[in-house]
């Protein structure tokens, strides 16, 4: 019994740095020159705008494209429950706030972090591209930044989106297992 509670209480300990380390790393903004922001899907509201988590990922991504780290912004997601395109409602929004559209690229078959990783790496390849910045959630970046360098893709930068919600405790749990999944798959 004693053996058990010790290895239990190890894994918990293992288990919290690992999600300390991922949550620091993911707040740690990466400045840094790109070909172009990816910027992964998210809740679509009723009406038909980006939520305001996906928004604060948006909001992020356009703060750099405005001090012109990067020339474009790829926006990647999929039709979810709400029955949206993700990616349509994003290019909207980054239109609506002086983005051009030739700056935007959408990717609408981004049904998970890696379709929306690999997908990034086949348009940029098509184009010559070889720098990405991310722009998502804090627990989410080490896992997107992971995917795409799993898909060939030289990961120059992150920006965190700053918008924290109650749904984090949950979250940051689920994305450290996320990520030993990810990269015990790579």
């Amino acid at each position: 019994m004693r053996r058990l509670t010790l290895t239990a209480l190890l894994a918990l300990i293992t288990f919290s740095l690992a999600t300390a380390t991922l949550v620091l790393e993911g707040l740690d903004d990466k400045l840094a020159p790109a070909d172009v922001i990816v910027v992964p899907g998210n809740t679509i509201l009723p009406d038909g705008t980006p939520s305001p988590r996906l928004q604060a990922r948006l909001d992020a991504a356009l703060t750099q494209f405005q001090a012109r780290r990067a020339p474009r912004i790829l926006v990647s997601g999929a039709t979810g429950k709400e029955g949206f395109d993700e990616a349509a409602a994003m290019a909207r929004y980054l239109l609506k706030h002086g983005v051009p559209a030739g700056a935007i690229l959408e990717d609408n078959q981004g049904w998970t972090t890696d379709a929306t990783a690999r997908n990034a790496a086949a348009l940029m390849r098509a184009r010559g591209w070889k720098t990405a910045m991310v722009a998502t959630q804090y627990f989410h970046v080490p896992r997107f930044r992971l995917a795409l360098a799993r898909a060939g893709i030289d990961v120059s930068g992150n920006v965190h989106a700053p918008y924290f919600e109650l749904r984090d405790l949950y979250s940051v749990p689920r994305e450290t297992v996320g990520y030993l999944v990810y990269y015990v798959k790579s």
